[in-house]
């Protein structure tokens, strides 16, 4: 049976309608994307440099690795608070532990080596443990030996400081690098303890200007920053084992395993590159002025038989302040031990010498 040419002109002016609608929606998509905020998920911008962060058992295929333009840089671990005491005896506990620490060390030097032949720039991490943060800092300096342009970073994974160095502990790791070096760490931790850094930056004034590597598993942080001195981090770790799965995952990098770190940047890889190792401090800023409390629950009276329902105005849902710690670390004060007890608690190593610290005065 022959068509009717009549009937199937509407049809055809429909898939024209519809074939406009669709180019028309993408572009309103694109251009409400090109006006988004820059920190609604930067890493969709393909102009945005990416950083890769890893630890010695993330296995890395780099010819894979550097086939994706947007790498700009790799920061290993280097340290894990203070060094492995020597142990010669393989048959030991002890002495695995030392081989473990010495083949980590190799691995490190090879994977620098390889990264920068690869056009990669480099950089190296401390995680800051409960203990002497001189020593620490000493252990981090002769491990990953860096370069002058390789970016160096104290990594505060918590303020639970029965674990983690303590932030008054971390200044003092940041003024030892520097003594040495003359030059800061660029400061990596989370959310929550960088906010904490950032309303209490008078009694860190070290920390609150390191420049901040922020640690954040959202998809969004649109009004988190400015912070405290920080108007927005240098970049912004996204992704890690516990976002990225089999079937969603913000962002994958071909030639490395799901659990790898991915870190988002604002900047092309010529202009992070350039940038490269991020020296010196942040602008300090005027701290905010001090309210008095009576009269900030005055203003804010409710006259209400269920006034607590109306408390959260000065809450922070996204952030709860969490209990710490700054107290020394056992062996630092003179009152707490004596000289003696000291120099019992200390690892009197050859690294340890080397230490022109005043507290180690007793090795």
């Amino acid at each position: 049976m022959a068509i009717d040419s009549t009937t199937a002109l509407p049809s055809k002016i429909l898939q024209d309608i519809l074939l406009a609608c669709l180019v028309l929606s993408v572009l309103l998509a694109t251009a409400m994307h090109s006006h988004a905020s820059p920190f609604n998920e930067p890493w969709r911008n393909k102009s945005n440099a990416f950083v890769l962060d890893a630890y010695e058992l993330n296995s890395i295929e780099w010819q894979e690795v550097i086939k994706n333009k947007r790498i700009a840089g790799f920061i290993s671990k280097a340290t894990d608070g203070l060094s492995a005491e020597y142990c010669a005896n393989n048959n030991t506990l002890c002495g695995a532990k030392w081989r473990k620490y010495a083949v980590t060390k190799e691995l490190y030097h090879t994977r620098r080596l390889l990264a920068k032949s690869l056009g990669l720039k480099w950089g190296a991490y401390h995680l800051g443990r409960d203990g002497n943060p001189e020593q620490q800092a000493l252990h981090f300096l002769q491990f990953a030996n860096p370069e002058k342009d390789e970016v160096i970073v104290l990594d505060i994974e918590s303020m639970d400081s029965t674990q983690y160095m303590s932030l008054k502990e971390a200044e003092r790791f940041s003024s030892y690098v520097f003594k040495k070096l003359q030059r800061y760490p660029i400061l990596y931790t989370n959310h929550n303890t960088a906010k904490f850094i950032a309303d209490n930056r008078a009694e860190y004034p070290l920390l609150s200007r390191l420049k901040l590597w922020y640690a954040r598993y959202k998809s969004d942080i649109t009004g988190i920053f400015p912070m405290g001195n920080w108007d927005q981090p240098i970049m912004w770790q996204f992704v890690y084992g516990g976002n990225c799965g089999k079937l969603s995952c913000p962002y994958r990098v071909k030639g490395t395993p799901r659990d790898i770190d991915v870190n988002v940047t604002w900047h092309s890889v010529k202009e992070i590159k350039s940038a490269w190792p991020f020296d010196g401090l942040v602008e300090e800023k005027p701290l905010p002025a001090v309210v008095d409390p009576e009269i900030l629950l005055v203003n804010n009276k409710v006259e209400d038989t269920e006034q607590g329902k109306h408390a959260d105005f000065v809450l922070d849902v996204d952030y709860e302040k969490p209990a710490i710690s700054d107290q020394p670390v056992a062996g630092i004060v003179a009152e707490q031990e004596s000289v003696t007890e000291k120099a019992e608690n200390l690892s009197c190593s050859a690294v340890v010498e080397e230490m022109d610290s005043d507290m180690l005065e007793a090795c």
